[in-house]
């Protein structure tokens, strides 16, 4: 289900957050929870509720070969002939509106800035995707001189500034996925 460098980047992060959450606990933080659920296979669940102070803290002991001090590397072929800041910057300064839409058979799929969120949407017969990201955090995203470079720690800066919100909704037969961020430790 997950690849073996994945599973440890999480258990670091769930390592690290035994051992600070009572501090996080104190401090009234935003929490980052993440549900898996895979009604397929072996029925398997995951679970993180994780204080966003402690994962900015923990982040830059993650050293895999794309995530390193917080920033996640993204030069992949195709994404290095865009210019994602210009592109993030023109959105910024566009008024809300929906940019693309298309509509078939199998799925449905909108794209959209509305009341300062990026928005994506896929509608199909086996699947529905939500992803809902604050236009605060996808310019903290770009925060690096790096183009080829996602900085996630400051991403999760600008997610504890904003209100509860859910980011990823993904539901179809064999799993369902959810990422949001509240002021909760649980996930009740």
């Amino acid at each position: 289900m997950r690849k073996p460098e994945n599973i440890l980047a999480v258990l670091a992060l769930l390592v690290g957050f035994a051992l600070a959450a009572p501090a996080a606990q104190e401090q009234g933080e935003r929490w980052l929870h993440i549900r898996v659920d895979d009604s397929e296979g072996k029925g398997e669940k995951v679970r993180i509720n994780l204080p966003l102070a402690l994962a900015e803290k923990i982040l830059p002991a993650v050293r895999t070969a794309e995530l390193r001090e917080g920033r996640l590397r993204i030069g992949r072929p195709g994404i290095r002939e865009v210019d994602i800041r210009a592109v993030v910057e023109a959105l910024k300064t566009t008024r809300d509106g929906e940019f693309l839409t298309v509509e078939s058979e199998k799925e449905n799929v909108r794209v959209a800035k509305q009341s300062g969120y990026l928005i994506a949407q896929v509608r199909g017969a086996d699947k529905n995707v939500d992803v809902q990201v604050p236009m605060r955090v996808v310019e903290a995203l770009l925060d690096t001189d790096d183009p080829n470079e996602l900085n996630v720690a400051a991403a999760l800066r600008a997610l504890a500034a904003h209100g509860d919100i859910v980011i990823v909704d993904v539901r179809d037969r064999k799993e369902s996925v959810r990422v949001w961020v509240d002021s909760r430790s649980t996930q009740d």
